[in-house]
């Protein structure tokens, strides 16, 4: 039963093991990660267009994507504002920060540009799935589980080398508190989702373990669950990210911890420009430790879960 859990981890693992020093070769490693990521997305909207009945199955994809967003949210907010009312963080001022979006449509252009490649994936298998057959989505598939086990390494590596030593994230009391309370929240949404998707129990919880990280939980759920449940994790985790660009600002100031908390593991990298704008320098630790362990804990928990099954 576990087997696929380890064949899938041990990449992960093994990337986390190779310390790497050199600034050249972590901008290699990023670029690759980036590089896997289009691929495998490109991949994926290729298995799209070989479902049957494709029109009915992408509404079928966007009312389920739709649900768990709006579960997830809610029980995400409910938690987070409870939570911002006993910590004592508060958000600050401070200028613009140097190189961060200056309006929302730029910070959101890295999550629109992940929505073409798929979309372009579903166009390409589209033009090609009539004339090469199911050959090429058969091929689609294998080559997409090969790059991801590439990727997992990456991304273990990255993980290793993030400059983040377990003891700063231990100590940083808010950042584990927003963590945790973000990840239990969309975990209890998963276990709520499971039976309106039908959707077994611990299939329910791996949907929701994504904790915004859009392209690796597509990934892994789509490895599983087939391209239709990854393309609803995908646009489940997209679509709180682009939410978190609108509702950081406007409720930082009275509720840092929801801010802070609600964009998951992309507090640490893609919402952090925003949440450093507009919250100030004191809410950049909080929410580099939220979303690094966020990360930290997505992929194992998503894998583990999707074990769980037969």
């Amino acid at each position: 039963m576990l087997s696929g859990l380890v064949i899938v981890l041990l990449p992960l693992l093994l990337g986390y093991l190779i310390p790497v020093r050199q600034s050249h070769w972590q901008a290699v490693i990023n670029h690759a990660v980036n590089g896997s990521v289009y691929v495998i997305l490109l991949l994926m909207g290729i298995s799209l267009a070989g479902l049957e009945n494709l029109a009915s199955q992408l509404s079928n994809l966007g009312s389920k994507a739709l649900l768990l967003f709006t579960l997830t949210t809610l029980f995400n907010l409910a938690a987070l504002w409870w939570l911002s009312r006993r910590l004592t963080l508060k958000a600050g001022t401070s200028p613009v920060v140097k190189g961060a979006p200056t309006s929302k449509l730029a910070a959101m252009q890295g999550s629109l540009l992940l929505v073409a490649v798929v979309v372009t994936g579903v166009i390409i298998g589209l033009l090609l799935g009539p004339a090469v057959g199911q050959a090429l989505f058969d091929t689609a598939d294998r080559l997409a589980e090969w790059v991801l086990y590439a990727l997992l390494a990456l991304i273990g590596c990255q993980l290793r080398n993030s400059g983040m030593p377990l003891r700063q994230i231990l100590l940083n009391r808010m950042g584990l508190a927003i963590a945790l309370t973000l990840g239990a929240s969309s975990l209890l949404a998963g276990l709520v989702a499971a039976p309106l998707l039908s959707l077994a129990w611990n299939e329910g919880l791996a949907m929701a373990a994504g904790f915004g990280w859009y392209s690796l939980s597509a990934i892994l759920i789509g490895d599983q669950l087939g391209p239709l449940m990854g393309g609803v994790a995908f646009f489940n985790d997209l679509t709180r990210e682009l939410l978190a660009f609108i509702l950081i600002p406007l409720v930082i100031h009275r509720y840092t911890a929801m801010a802070i908390g609600y964009g998951g593991a992309t507090s640490m990298d893609f919402t952090l420009p925003v949440i450093q704008q507009h919250g100030g320098v004191a809410c950049v630790p909080v929410a580099v430790v939220s979303g690094f362990i966020l990360s930290l804990l997505s992929p194992p928990l998503i894998l583990f879960f999707l074990s769980l099954s037969g």
